[in-house]
């Protein structure tokens, strides 16, 4: 069925054009349910857009330089932004190191048929290359409570919380209740939006939908374990956690309270350069409780 018209992937990238590349030709593969490509570009210098020229010069296929690093959560506002302008129904999200198997968009509308259209987001189940569900992309289905063994078991499952790797939103609901917020740049965009979806539509893990998170580690994000050299770049996950994190209230304040103690225990006792690491939390954790970034919306 082609569906083109109606259904977009956004992908984001940055400097990785090898992975994105098998991403494209993943989508191009897709089998029964076919959608356009909007690839939005955070001003790769690796060569990205000379071979989308070269090999994805076709129809259905648009591709966005930002002209500067806008990050994944600038990169993703952006580009639903655009698949909104162009009038695409269904919009699928995804990072250019997501591998979708051939069915899995097939498998999300599957789940649509099923649920009668009454959902906000359908994720998809991101598996790490060994075969094994990959660590940083575990749905949640409230705030202190990830998805199960048990939870794969069945065929949909209602979640609150899911990843940018496939994940399926609307047109509609994205006009209702704005863009991702592209001011986190990096991390928590996902969940801050997945969990304002989830607030008036339901959300729903799709367990026969299946993607490939390429991921260079497979691990979660982790101050503690993470090489100091990219230390710098978490400063975004803490402010960004508070932000997420503080609209739930109370129970918010208590998860983003306990992860951060948790977190500063940890440093403390099996980092290296505690003290910078220590700072990048606090410090995230006190501009967290001061950020309010603006949510766009499409007229």
């Amino acid at each position: 069925m082609d569906n083109r018209t109606k259904i977009c992937a956004v992908v984001v990238t940055y400097n990785r054009k090898e992975k994105l590349k098998r991403c494209i030709k993943c989508l191009l593969e897709q089998r029964d349910v076919s959608c356009n490509i909007i690839i939005v570009d955070n001003a790769s210098s690796d060569g990205t857009k000379e071979m989308i020229m070269d090999f994805f010069s076709k129809e259905g296929i648009f591709y966005y330089n930002t002209g500067t690093n806008l990050g994944g959560a600038g990169g993703f506002e952006y580009g639903v932004r655009e698949a909104i302008l162009k009038g695409y129904k269904y919009i699928w999200i995804m990072d250019d190191d997501t591998w979708p198997d051939k069915n899995a968009l097939k498998e999300l509308f599957v789940a649509d048929k099923e649920l009668n259209g009454n959902w906000g987001f359908l994720s998809s189940i991101a598996y790490w290359t060994d075969g094994t569900l990959c660590k940083a992309n575990i749905q949640k289905k409230g705030l202190f409570k990830f998805a199960k063994k048990n939870d794969y078991q069945s065929k949909i499952c209602r979640v609150q919380f899911a990843s940018f790797v496939s994940l399926l939103v609307k047109r509609d609901v994205v006009c209702e209740i704005g863009l991702p917020i592209g001011e986190y740049f990096i991390w928590t965009d996902d969940y801050e939006y997945t969990g304002r979806i989830s607030k008036d539509y339901p959300g729903y893990m799709v367990c026969s939908s299946k993607v490939i998170h390429a991921m260079n580690t497979h691990m979660k994000a982790s101050i503690i374990k993470d090489d100091i050299s990219r230390a710098e770049r978490y400063k975004y996950l803490f402010r960004n956690d508070v932000h997420c994190y503080r609209q739930y209230g109370i129970a918010g304040w208590l998860y983003i309270i306990l992860k951060d103690v948790y977190m500063v225990v940890n440093v403390i006792l099996n980092s290296s350069d505690k003290k910078n690491r220590l700072s990048i939390i606090v410090n995230g954790f006190i501009r967290g409780c001061l950020f309010s970034p603006k949510v766009n919306y499409v007229k």
